[in-house]
């Protein structure tokens, strides 16, 4: 089934996209949730009416992620945790702990564009992936020291 995405679904695309989707994902999901609409002839035609206005949205949301990667380049967080003899911490470093110390630092960032491959559960050094927009994404340093270190 063709359905055109109301909204920017990290998965299958931005908003505005003609794409291809099982009968029943359409019909059970991404309709009722207002993520897309059915692909008829009369939606193709608003959409068509519309494609511009999102354009213009698109290069604006872009724009704004592109400075926001430039603020968020050579940014380095530091956190202080409990740790063991061997460097692995009481627990761990998460995307929360993340997006509230850069929150801090003034810079506002959704916890789930941060990207953690694996849970950070030991001392060291990290740098962390955010993806600020699907074509645009910065690094952040994260430190993990012992909390008896000065």
């Amino acid at each position: 089934m063709q359905v055109i995405l109301e909204k920017d679904f990290d998965e299958l695309g931005l908003e505005g996209d003609l794409i291809n989707v099982a009968d029943g994902y359409a019909r059970n999901f991404l309709i009722p949730k207002q993520i897309a609409l059915e692909a008829t002839p009369g939606n193709l035609k608003s959409f068509e009416l519309r494609k511009k206005k999102i354009e213009v949205k698109r290069l604006r949301a872009k724009e704004e992620a592109e400075k926001m990667a430039a603020t968020l380049e050579g940014v380095t967080l530091v956190f202080k945790q409990k740790a063991g003899e061997e460097g692995k911490l009481y627990g761990s470093v998460t995307s929360m702990d993340i997006a509230a110390a850069l929150e801090k630092k003034g810079i506002v960032v959704d916890r789930k564009k941060i990207v953690i491959d694996k849970p950070i559960k030991s001392l060291g050094e990290y740098n962390i992936l955010i993806k600020i927009y699907p074509t645009v994404t910065s690094t952040v340093k994260v430190e993990v020291r012992s909390l008896e270190e000065s």
